[in-house]
């Protein structure tokens, strides 16, 4: 091996951080043979309008490579949001309009630089050069590939066996995703590991149309707090990157114990070499689970909020869940008498819907702290509270808290001296 085979190797592994790579020392090659900054393509389809802990586990990767120099190129996928990405769906997903894409658009364009710099990241968006594919570009596009490699495809192929139906469009969409790298020159294109396909996709049609393929980086896919599916905001599993410091804080304390070193690994920001001496701490009993994700959420709220509010979210959550005390802040909230309880709960947002109040009120799930000290459990969502004039505290599920306080009465946020 060359000594610049040898660096390049290096470079490559510090690049991946344990990123699976296709063809194997793939990226090793094409940082010992191109003499210039790689280009290295992430996409993102704006089909919700938040980023969360999952997204950031490739963003950090794609931070790696701007970090040492290389183009990042971000494409926001306007144009395929329209469509859907049909990974990991056992079903079509019906398309969202060009004004919704336009919103979700924005937002992950905002929420981008908690992790990129920004002025040095080139981001496009794919209706740029999808929307201009005439039908007779399409169809060459679509001469590209056979309905056999589409149907090896995993969720295509179970769909297909048990006769459920799969639109036509569906089979374009890995096509675009694939042109997307034409349109851009990408040398390497990163994604998640449930991306395998969409990916590979792009380096054959990179061929066809006479570019060197890319290289595909896979980063592992982070699971959600419920530690069973990965993390997504449609399965209410996920941690937002905008979530609330105390909220984002409370959320990775729930997660379950079996998932602490996988978090650690892909959503702390420690250095490896830490992650393993707590890994190796909870293997032998020397770190107890619960201080070990104290850490952990520390350490993630910090990477979004910095080092001051990740105090504060942990001195909430201790106060909270370990003293048995009432946050130090409670938004106050001008309240009309009369109103059933599940009403209530909607008109100061601890809800969003009188059937998600009526749920969490059949659960046991909201609760109202009295000036007395004594708590009572809310069982009957038309109930009408009598509210005095020092107001009553009313607690939703573990982290929301409000003050009703009768109308005409100053809003503000009130502190609770502990």
């Amino acid at each position: 091996m060359s000594v610049e085979t040898s660096l390049a190797a290096e470079q490559a592994a510090n690049l991946l951080g344990g990123a699976e790579v296709l063809p194997q020392n793939g990226l090793t090659l094409k940082l010992a043979e191109c003499m210039r900054p790689l280009r290295v393509k992430l996409g993102f389809d704006p089909t919700k309008p938040d980023l969360h802990l999952g997204h950031a586990v490739v963003l950090r990767a794609l931070k790696r490579f701007q970090d040492a120099g290389h183009q990042v190129v971000v494409i926001i996928g306007d144009f395929t949001a329209m469509i859907g990405d049909p990974t990991g769906k056992e079903a079509t997903r019906p398309p969202l309009s060009l004004e919704e894409v336009k919103v979700n658009a924005q937002t992950y364009l905002d929420q981008l630089g908690t992790i990129l710099d920004l002025s040095r990241t080139e981001v496009r968006f794919n209706g740029e050069w999808l929307s201009k594919l005439g039908l007779t570009e399409v169809i060459k596009l679509a001469a590209r590939t056979t309905v056999a490699q589409m149907l090896a495809r995993e969720n295509f192929a179970r769909r297909y066996e048990r006769n459920e139906p799969i639109a036509l469009h569906e089979f374009l969409y890995p096509l675009m995703q694939a042109y997307d790298s034409v349109a851009v020159e990408a040398d390497v294109e990163l994604g998640g590991t449930d991306q395998r396909f969409n990916l590979l996709m792009g380096r054959e049609i990179q061929e066809a149309y006479g570019q060197a393929p890319q290289v595909v980086a896979m980063c592992p896919i982070l699971e959600g707090t419920d530690g069973v599916h990965k993390m997504s905001k449609s399965l209410g599993n996920a941690i937002s990157l905008t979530e609330d410091p105390k909220e984002m804080y409370g959320k990775t304390m729930s997660i379950p114990d079996s998932l602490l070193e996988n978090y650690f690994t892909l959503a702390s920001g420690l250095p490896l070499s830490e992650v393993a001496r707590i890994s190796e701490g909870l293997k032998s009993g020397a770190i107890h689970p619960r201080d070990a994700k104290m850490l952990l959420a520390r350490s993630t709220v910090a990477l979004y909020h910095g080092q001051e509010e990740a105090k504060r979210a942990e001195e909430s959550f201790v106060r909270q869940f370990q003293q048995h005390q009432l946050p130090t802040e409670i938004e106050e909230y001008p309240v009309n008498a009369g109103i059933p309880i599940s009403n209530l709960l909607v008109q100061i947002g601890l809800v969003k819907s009188t059937s998600e109040a009526r749920r969490v009120i059949d659960q046991g799930g909201v609760k109202l702290h009295k000036n007395s000290g004594e708590m009572e459990t809310l069982r009957d969502p038309l109930g009408i509270l009598e509210i005095p004039s020092e107001g009553l505290t009313i607690q939703v599920g573990k982290r929301k808290f409000g003050k009703l306080i009768s109308p005409g009465a100053k809003t503000k946020t009130i502190e609770k001296q502990t």
